[in-house]
């Protein structure tokens, strides 16, 4: 009958022992409820560049590809954003992201004759507002130490993840080309004559995207992670660049808005014959994409962060 205790008393005892053993190692797997619940909420801050791709600037051939094998390194420009991050399971989170950047394109910048010769330009300030879905594809948390303690060595936190998302976006741009040296707003010249009689379709200063991307955050802290993010994203209009269509009339340009309209519809600097009316401008069957590439910092805020992390130990003070 003892015996019989004995063996359950010790049965019971080895069964808690794999059980808190098991509890433990599941707490440092990627789907943690404990790990990825104290990451829930945070705000993240994203610095980087940004790539046009559309009709100017680009590779070394006729056309565009506007994809990212088109990129035009010198008409990178600068980008920053800001957001939130809800993180609802071990493996989604949905974010709010607010982001303004400059965009920029240049037929300057690429050597094939017929983009060299057309001489289109632009630059346009995009200000995007962002709705994405995040899938975490790799994730290794682990809750580490609360307070560092001189002479006790505790578990190093862990908050790595790498994730893939899409989403949906609105954004505002106002293309501008340089005219007598001054930045001047395209979207009224009506360059192919946008609301002109048999012009292109007139356009608005606002266009949805979808944006696909990805990216990876590395913990550095207890609160904070720091990664990268590049985001593909392709819009609903082909008029970021104010290109899409055909060379318009410039004598009804000229009568009907003026001088600058003619100018910045075709500044062609040498073969003028290839860019008269009628003759192609742009590809209107391919949408404009632009790129973000950035470095993000987060912040956890789902618990706010100790006062201090010294401990009170009989009236004294201890590191």
């Amino acid at each position: 009958m003892i015996h019989s205790i004995h063996m359950r008393i010790l049965l019971l005892t080895a069964v808690l022992s794999f059980g808190f053993s098991t509890s433990a190692q599941f707490a440092s797997n990627f789907n943690s409820s404990r790990n990825w619940s104290l990451n829930k909420h945070e705000l993240f801050f994203a610095l980087g560049g940004t790539q046009f791709l559309g009709d100017l600037g680009g590779l070394n051939q006729v056309g565009s590809q506007k994809s990212i094998i088109d990129l035009d390194w010198p008409a990178t420009r600068a980008g920053l954003g800001v957001g939130y991050r809800f993180r609802f399971h071990p493996m989604w989170a949905t974010s709010t992201q607010l982001y303004f950047g400059l965009l920029n394109g240049d037929d300057a910048n690429t050597d094939e004759i017929i983009r060299r010769s057309r001489n289109l330009s632009f630059r346009s300030p995009i200000v995007e507002l962002s709705q994405r879905i995040e899938c975490i594809i790799f994730a290794n948390e682990r809750v580490g130490a609360r307070y560092k303690i001189r002479g006790l060595k505790g578990k190093r936190p862990r908050a790595d993840v790498v994730y893939l998302f899409s989403g949906i976006s609105g954004f505002y741009f106002n293309p501008q080309t340089q005219i007598n040296g001054n930045w001047t707003n395209l979207r009224p010249l009506k360059t192919e004559g946008q609301g002109l009689p048999d012009g292109a379709e007139e356009y608005g200063p606002v266009s949805l995207a979808i944006p696909f991307g990805v990216g990876f955050k590395l913990g550095i802290g207890n609160f904070w992670r720091l990664g990268m993010e590049l985001s593909y994203n392709k819009t609903f209009t082909d008029y970021l660049d104010d290109v899409s269509t055909n060379y318009y009339d410039p004598t009804v340009l000229a009568a009907q808005v003026g001088d600058d309209a003619v100018y910045a519809a075709n500044p062609a600097i040498e073969n003028h014959s290839w860019f008269t009316a009628g003759q192609q401008r742009g590809n209107p069957n391919d949408k404009d994409a632009y790129l973000f590439a950035n470095i993000v910092l987060t912040r956890n805020i789902t618990y706010p962060k100790p006062r201090s992390s010294r401990i009170k130990w009989k009236g004294r003070t201890k590191f």
